[in-house]
């Protein structure tokens, strides 16, 4: 079920483009917490703790617990929001939604592929077109992920979202004729039947050898 994580934060008295920049130069990133009935809490964390945390976890759905400096108890929250850096591979801001037993919640949960489908040993070719699937359920339901059992598939078979196998209270907002993913007939890519169909190909390289030998 639920996995949870833990994240300290520090309260931000100042905000603004500038202070935010003075902010990430320390190694620190701007963040937010915010929910139902809760006052917005401007609060940054260690960015090389966020990162730590962000590449082992699905950042989606993972419960986090939000220590933050001067408060009793931790928060518990999501991630709704991660904003990145245009070109550098940087966290810049991220919104903490903060959560409460008995309140349901919609999150993305992974999927992942099990099993061996006896269509792709004899040649097909599987094709995931589905990563995630978007539930809801209350916080202590959230599913760490949800397997997709594809041992049965055949060449032309498919798994669809009504396929899925979920735990009880768990809702799925996604259309169910919607495909996870299938099993094809293998394919000859465009590049080999292009080198297959061209005329006088090894009188090519062999031009190319005798130049690049003088």
């Amino acid at each position: 079920m639920a996995v949870s994580a833990a994240l300290s934060a520090q309260k931000r008295t100042e905000t603004g483009k500038n202070n935010n920049r003075k902010l990430r130069a320390s190694g620190r990133v701007p963040a937010v917490l915010y929910g139902h009935g809760e006052e917005t809490r401007p609060v940054s964390v260690d960015a090389h703790e966020l990162e730590r945390l962000f590449s082992h976890i699905h950042v989606e759905s993972t419960i986090i617990d939000v220590t933050v400096e001067g408060e009793r108890a931790p928060l518990k929250a999501l991630v709704r929001e991660v904003q990145r850096h245009p070109v550098r591979p940087e966290v810049t801001h991220v919104d903490f939604y903060i959560i409460h037993a008995g309140e349901s919640l919609t999150v993305d949960v992974p999927l992942r592929i099990v099993g061996n489908a006896p269509g792709v040993r004899i040649g097909g070719l599987l094709q995931q077109t589905m990563d995630t699937v978007e539930v809801r359920c209350l916080p202590d339901q959230i599913p760490e992920q949800i397997d997709v059992d594809i041992s049965s598939l055949e060449i032309g078979d498919s798994i669809h979202v009504r396929d899925l196998v979920v735990p009880d209270g768990v809702e799925v907002l996604v259309d169910e004729d919607r495909t996870v993913c299938s099993v094809v007939p293998p394919t000859v890519s465009a590049e080999t039947e292009a080198a297959e169909a061209a005329p006088g190909e090894p009188e090519v390289i062999g031009r190319a050898r005798e130049e690049g030998q003088e």
